[in-house]
């Protein structure tokens, strides 16, 4: 298996360790290369993002490690970039010049309800979840649920990333508390994104961070999406999302097994500076 992370946090976000160690630990379990993609700063104070001032020494140490490792490693420069809204986010086209990347990948954590000047965080620690959508759209799930989608949508229209991570997050602190993934409604939103993601070159990640971390039984997407994705040829990429060196292959066997077993033919890989797609059986060999 030709194991590969092109998201991949380290301590300038929240990350655990630095980008070096990262690169270290990455040749000594075999892989070939690593994309650096540290949460792009945002326009208020977070503990997960990096700090503006932090970008330029950034760009300086991914490029130090790039030269130190270029015999044993292939190291590319990315950022996950949040959108929230087009006059609430940081355009990604002034994070591709900022940070000289090979790649950006877009995310939404941040949940915007325009009418209320107000902002669902869906990640982090389950409670928060309940009281943000309570605050943002009155316990509406379906209506909060529903501008997710909508924002992952208008980003991809509107800011073009190379790969989207963790499309269907949303659910992870629901649970099932306040909807079911098989209600029609549901399922219509997504389908209604996929359809616009699949008119674009964009990438849908399939991310395992849910599963080793215990937070959700599946990946993200899940199957039935991952092979919708297939379906509406969409291009498919493995993402571990890892914070730790540790989890640097955590269950990375499994996504492409799932990934192939959805009757994938292909994944997509960053090689030659460029996006591309490569047979899933020369990425197995």
């Amino acid at each position: 298996m030709q194991y590969f992370s092109y998201h991949t946090h380290s301590n300038f976000c929240d990350g655990k360790t630095s980008v070096e160690k990262v690169c270290i630990e990455a040749i000594e379990k075999g892989l070939i290369v690593v994309g650096f993609s540290s949460h792009a700063p945002v326009p208020f104070e977070t503990e997960w993002a990096m700090q503006f001032h932090n970008l330029e020494e950034y760009v300086r140490e991914l490029e130090r490690c790039r030269i130190k490792f270029s015999n044993k490693l292939k190291i590319y420069r990315s950022l996950e970039a949040d959108f929230i809204a087009q006059n609430r986010s940081i355009p990604f086209d002034t994070w591709r010049k900022l940070g000289q990347l090979d790649y950006i990948i877009g995310s939404v954590h941040l949940v915007s309800n325009a009418q209320k000047d107000a902002i669902w965080f869906l990640d982090g620690p389950a409670e928060n979840y309940e009281k943000g959508l309570n605050t943002c759209f009155d316990g509406d799930i379906k209506a909060g649920v529903t501008q997710y989608y909508k924002q992952i949508q208008e980003m991809v229209l509107t800011q073009k990333p190379d790969v989207i991570a963790h499309i269907d997050k949303v659910v992870m602190n629901n649970k099932g508390r306040f909807f079911n993934e098989d209600e029609l409604w549901y399922k219509d939103i997504i389908d209604e994104t996929l359809q616009v993601i699949a008119k674009t070159d964009t990438i849908i990640e399939v991310n395992t961070r849910g599963i080793y971390r215990g937070k959700y039984p599946t990946f993200f997407p899940n199957e039935a999406i991952i092979k919708r994705c297939i379906e509406l040829g969409i291009p498919l990429t493995i993402s571990v999302d890892a914070h730790h060196p540790d989890e640097l292959t955590a269950e990375f066997d499994n996504a492409f097994k799932a990934i192939k077993d959805a009757g994938a033919q292909y994944l997509s890989i960053f090689e030659d500076n460029k996006w591309q797609q490569k047979s899933i059986d020369a990425v197995m060999s």
